[in-house]
Formats: C-alpha cells, structure tokens, sequence
C-alpha cells in the first residue's frame, strides 16, 4: 500500500488536488432554471450514473438555493492530528463569481507558518492577493499558496454541486457495506480532453441511499504519485438553512499497515451563515 508522509506541503495537496474538474461559472439565468429543475426530486437510479449526481445536488439543497443565498461565511479549522497543529480562519465566498477570502488568526500548517502576525487572502474572481498583518505580501510562494488555497476551500465547499461540471466521467461501481450501512458506490473520473489537465482526480463516492449525500469517498493524489484512489474522507452533514453542510470532515492516509483508527487531518465548519451581503468591492476592501 501506498505510504503517504502526511506533513507540510502534502497537505496543502490533499486540499487543492480536488480542483481537476473543469471550471463552471453559470450564469445568474441558468440559476433560475436549474432551481425551477430541482422543485422535484429526480428519481435516483443505479444504472444511470447522471441520475445519482442529480440526487445528490438535490439533496443537499441545490445549487439553485445555494446561489439565491449569495455568499457564504464561516470559521475553518483545519487540524492535523499527527503534528497537533492548526490553521485557523474565517472563511467568505460569493458564489455568483466564486470569489474567497481567508483571513487566518492561527497558521502553523499550510499558511506562512513561519510568519508572525495575521495573514489574509483576498482572491476576486481572477487574481489573488495576500496581506501579512495588512500588508501587502511579496513572497511568490505564499503568494502560490494564496492562489490554490482561495479556490480549493471554495471548491471543498461547493463540492457536491462540481461534480456534475463538464468533463466528468461516472460510472456505478456495485454496493458495499460500512460501519452496518450498504452504500451505492459511485466512480468519478474526469475527461482529459475536457479539463486539459493530463493528471486528473479520481474518487470513489460512497453514497447512502437513503439520504442521498456522500458519507464517504475515496480519492487519488496524481501529483503526489497516488495515482489510486486511496485516501478516505469521512463527512458528517448539518442542516443550515435548507443546504446540507459537511460541516466535520475528517481524512485518513494510507500507510504500510493499513489505515490508523484516528483521522490525521479533521476540518470542522462552525458559525455558518449565508446572505451577509459581501460584494467583491467590500470583500477586497482589505487589500487597497
């Protein structure tokens, strides 16, 4: 089995290795449409792919609903159980251009840990800016740091809704049993042709039947060499107005003797609420 050294910047791959998909930007009319879409819950079948990833959008609420929620913001903590160590943020999203902003009180893992003070990322849509206690940072890989941060929290958030983008690949894998409960497994793969990248993610999706959301999944780390998908993300969901949350997610790395008990890496989203009326010009304020 794959041994994986899960420390300084594999972590920072475990969270921005997710983004392979084609980048999606729909329009404020195709919102409209898909809402009026998922005012019926699409019939769930195994033997259409398609039709499991439409369940899954529904079920956590539906993009059309996240959208008509405008922004996002919420406290991210982002710990590693191996090293006792924590990155600490406060975490805003607007989800018509997918702009992000990070503003860390606590980083000692993958933002800066070497750096005292309060570090802020700032990405509008295009282009990323970090601050360091208010000032403009020039160190180019903080900088790069910034960049795959901003849009790989935005993408770990919007998660069950990108996998539908362009270029995904899904098939229906058969069913298997975990902790008591048969889950529907679900492989996805992307089109190379599609998202132009000659490395892409896989995941192996663990869907619960039931619920239709995504308890478990499997995934590959292409650019660390894990070509298979063999890292395991757990998630645990909670109902915030009307979007279902993965509000606790916690990882497991491969090693030679199997997988610990205990996750290495945990993230936890706490004071969620939607609608606070950010717009790029007030989410960049920080940065002129």
């Amino acid at each position: 089995m794959k041994t994986i050294v899960f420390k300084g910047f594999t972590l920072l791959v475990l969270l921005v290795a997710v983004a392979c998909g084609e980048k999606s930007k729909k329009a404020e009319k195709q919102m409209e449409e898909v809402a009026e879409e998922m005012d019926k819950a699409p019939v769930y079948n195994t033997e259409d792919p398609q039709s499991i990833l439409a369940a899954i959008e529904y079920a956590h609420g539906g993009w059309g609903d996240l959208w008509k929620k405008g922004d996002v913001q919420y406290t991210y903590t982002y710990h590693s159980t191996d090293a006792n160590k924590t990155d600490l943020s406060t975490e805003r999203y607007i989800f018509s251009n997918e702009a992000s902003y990070g503003h860390y009180t606590q980083h000692e893992i993958n933002v800066m840990p070497n750096v005292e003070g309060e570090v802020t990322q700032c990405f509008d849509g295009e282009n990323t800016v970090v601050l360091v206690n208010g000032t403009k940072n020039e160190d180019p890989q903080a900088n790069v740091v910034g960049d795959f941060l901003r849009k790989a929290n935005y993408f770990w958030f919007v998660m069950p809704y990108k996998l539908n983008d362009a270029g995904t690949v899904a098939s229906y894998e058969g069913q298997e049993t975990h902790n008591d409960k048969v889950y529907d497994k679900l492989k996805i793969s992307y089109d190379p042709s599609i998202t132009g990248k000659e490395q892409n993610d896989t995941y192996v999706l663990y869907v619960n039947p039931e619920t239709k959301l995504i308890d478990r999944f499997y995934f590959s780390l292409p650019f660390m060499g894990v070509a298979e998908p063999l890292i395991i993300a757990d998630y645990e969901y909670t109902d915030v107005d009307g979007q279902m949350l993965a509000t606790k997610r916690s990882y497991y790395m491969p090693s030679e003797n199997g997988y610990a008990e205990a996750p290495n890496l945990v993230q936890t989203l706490t004071d969620i609420s939607f609608n606070n009326g950010f717009t790029t010009d007030n989410l960049m304020a920080t940065v002129e």
